[in-house]
């Protein structure tokens, strides 16, 4: 009886889909403004829809339910498949750990900072991280784990550590913190700083600073911890 109901709803749906195929993109924007709006708890699949002129039955149709239709909203948060794939060519190119890593920070803050979402992305993330939904899991596992994982891998290729040690870690999350901090403090900062436009040539500026500042203890990191640096601590506590 479910699988007769769903596949009925799939045929109106179908009808009723517009021509351009707009409806997806449509729903994905509603949904993202409600979703800031209240959190994916309070939000109701009839509100999303009234809000995108949609039928109903189109949100099973192209997302199953409403947490299929929230987790496609949370991923565009997250870097999408094509930066994934980029990311992780970039990590396999026989180019200095210093060089990928510049180029994995300016990624992400050009994906963080460049999207459509970027006013309702701040609202969306408060919302999630307060009343954690599944979705948070999902991601986690197919995209963020994955991603930090090789992240951990270029540190330590950085600063000679080994990437599960404490502190090759702590400054992948310091990398990240900087990257998310303009996610997260935007309205924030924008009214601090009145001069932060987050143009494409402000946004490439944040990236190269994120990058030399976090390279600089890396570098220094990497430094304390060769046989020369040894024996000049040895040297200095005599």
């Amino acid at each position: 009886m479910a699988v007769q109901k769903y596949r009925a709803q799939r045929t109106e749906a179908h009808a009723e889909e517009p021509a351009d195929d707009d409806t997806r993109a449509r729903l994905l924007r509603a949904a993202s403004e409600v979703f800031a709006e209240v959190g994916y708890h309070s939000a109701t699949v009839r509100q999303i829809c009234s809000r995108a002129h949609a039928n109903v039955a189109l949100v099973n149709y192209h997302f199953g339910d409403k947490l299929g239709l929230y987790t496609e909203v949370l991923q565009q948060l997250l870097p999408r498949a094509a930066e994934v794939a980029a990311l992780d060519k970039a990590m396999n190119q026989n180019i200095s750990p210093e060089d990928i890593l510049r180029f994995v920070i300016r990624t992400r803050v050009r994906a963080i900072c460049g999207r459509d979402l970027k006013d309702l992305r701040f609202q969306i993330v408060v919302h999630e991280l307060t009343r954690p939904t599944p979705a948070l899991a999902t991601i986690i596992n197919e995209v963020s784990r994955p991603l930090y994982k090789r992240l951990c891998e270029l540190i330590g290729r950085t600063s000679g550590l080994p990437p599960g040690d404490e502190k090759t870690h702590l400054c992948a999350h310091s990398v990240l913190g900087q990257i998310v901090f303009y996610l997260l403090e935007g309205p924030l900062l924008v009214r601090l700083w009145p001069d932060l436009k987050m143009d494409p040539e402000q946004v490439d500026r944040i990236a190269d600073h994120i990058a030399d500042f976090s390279l600089a203890y890396l570098r220094e990191l990497g430094g304390n911890r060769t046989p020369a640096a040894a024996v000049r601590r040895r040297n200095q506590r005599k």
